[in-house]
Order: C-alpha cells, then sequence, then structure tokens
C-alpha cells in the first residue's frame, strides 16, 4: 500500500507563528514567567524539537529560574513543564478551534486525493496529540481526519531530527518505506524522515524558507491549490516537474523514483 505521511506543524497550517508562538506566551503571562518571545527569539527555538523541549531551554538562564521559582529536582521539573505544557496545548487548541489557523494551500486537497486512491495518510508529529488532532480536523475536516491515525507527542523518547517517530509511524500502520513519502516543512524534519529512510518533499514556509535541504526529493513553496499563483519549485533533484500545483501523480512519481534510483 502506497503510503503519504505528514508533519503537522508548518505543513498541515502555519501553525508556529499564529498558534504556537502565541499560545506560548500566553502561557508565559499566565504563569507570570519572566519571558516572552518575539519571531526572532521563536526561529531560535524552533531548531529544538518538541514544545516542552523549547520551555526547558529557559532553565538554562540562572535569572529566569531564580524568577520563576523553579525547583532543582528533576522529577519536580519535569511535573512543572508539564503542567505549563498542558496549559500551552489548551491555549493553542483554543486558537485553532477558534478557525485562527486555516490550512496551508493544496493540504486538504492533497490528502483527500490520496485518501479517495486507497493511500493510507498518517500524521507524524512531535507536537501534542490534542494540538495535532485540532489541526489535523480543520485542515482536511472530521470525517477525513478520523480515518488518519497521529503519531505525536511523547510516543518515542527522542523528538525529531532522530528518525524515531517516523520508526514508529511505519511499524504501526504496516507502511513499506519503498512505497512511502514524507511531507515536512523544516531541516530537522527533513533528516528524521530521511534517516528512517523515506524519501521527503519540503513545503517551506517563513520560519524555513532558507534551511538546508539538500537530501530532500522536492522542495517547494507549498502545495498550492486552483487559483492561486503558481508554486514555486526550489529543488527538484528527481526531475519530477510538476506545473502549478503538486499533485498525486507528482508525488507518486517521487515514490517511484526514489524506489528506482535505490534499485540501481
Amino acid at each position: 500500500m502506497t503510503g503519504l505521511v505528514l508533519d503537522c506543524d508548518g505543513v498541515l497550517a502555519d501553525t508556529e507563528r499564529f498558534g504556537h508562538l502565541p499560545a506560548f506566551n500566553a502561557t508565559f503571562a499566565h504563569f507570570d514567567l519572566p519571558v516572552r518571545w518575539n519571531e526572532e527569539d521563536y526561529a531560535d527555538k524552533l531548531r529544538i524539537g518538541g514544545g516542552k523541549e523549547r520551555m526547558a531551554s529557559l532553565f538554562r538562564d540562572p535569572g529566569f529560574v531564580e524568577h520563576a521559582g523553579v525547583p532543582d529536582g528533576e522529577a519536580e521539573r519535569t511535573a512543572l513543564l508539564a503542567e505549563w505544557h498542558r496549559y500551552k496545548t489548551a491555549e493553542f487548541t483554543r486558537l485553532v478551534e477558534s478557525g485562527a489557523l486555516p490550512g496551508r494551500p493544496g493540504v486538504g486537497r492533497v490528502i483527500h486525493a490520496a485518501l479517495d486512491a486507497g493511500w493510507e495518510v498518517a500524521i507524524a508529529s512531535t507536537s501534542a496529540e490534542a494540538s495535532v488532532r485540532a489541526v489535523l480536523e480543520h485542515a482536511v475536516g472530521q470525517d477525513a481526519a478520523a480515518r488518519i491515525p497521529v503519531f505525536a507527542g511523547d510516543l518515542v523518547p527522542a523528538k525529531k531530527p532522530d528518525p524515531a517517530i517516523y520508526l514508529l509511524a511505519l511499524e504501526r500502520a504496516s507502511l513499506d518505506p519503498a512505497d512511502t513519502l514524507v511531507v515536512e516543512d523544516s531541516r530537522n524534519g527533513l533528516l528524521a524522515a530521511t534517516r528512517a529512510g523515506l524519501p521527503c518533499l519540503v513545503t517551506v514556509n517563513g520560519y524555513t524558507h532558507d534551511e538546508d535541504f539538500a537530501e530532500a526529493s522536492l522542495v517547494v513553496s507549498e502545495l498550492g491549490d486552483p487559483g492561486r499563483p503558481p508554486i514555486e519549485v526550489l529543488a527538484d533533484p528527481l526531475d519530477v516537474r510538476p506545473e502549478d500545483l503538486v499533485d498525486l501523480d507528482d508525488l507518486a512519481a517521487l515514490i517511484a523514483r526514489t524506489r528506482k534510483e535505490h534499485d540501481a
């Protein structure tokens, strides 16, 4: 069975800028923490995989630790992070449910086409499952979302660029790496996919546009939709040549050409 595995943040919707960043800052305000992240700060934090891990990076600042009353014990710090992250996830979910985060162009179209063609579609993300489910439902609708398994959050011990989440998705969804394509938006995600032996299409966003995607099978500005300006093809090493948008034939060609290269 052909498989399509997509990341959530930055792929299904532009969640980082309009969802996660304001949700983090709302959490900091709620708990009276002496920090607010701006766009530049958050771009740096995105190099860290996982929301709790981004929050934990604050513990490196002794001034923050003192002001916030962060405990010394590892178990107590873990519990504190979990409390902060639960609030942040609820705030993010509220933003999604408000309609503030529409799906990225082409995502709903491609996912529906893959499901209609009998492909196995899955989501593999390091975000909290509740957040991912909320984004997925708004991107493709409840009926389609109910058909799509989500592998997210703390199901694996290591976050992207570690391949663990993709290896788990392959195992639990019974997917053959030779017949599966990943859609990602960042270098960390690309590395996670390729380290799991999977070809990867990258749809860049404002945070990731200038990252190194040398290992990608195709790099585009977005998947595109009818009526929108044509997509920008940033790298096409397998010579797939998508036209105004990326369609299911393009995805199938990426899988076939990657398999042919591996077999050569």
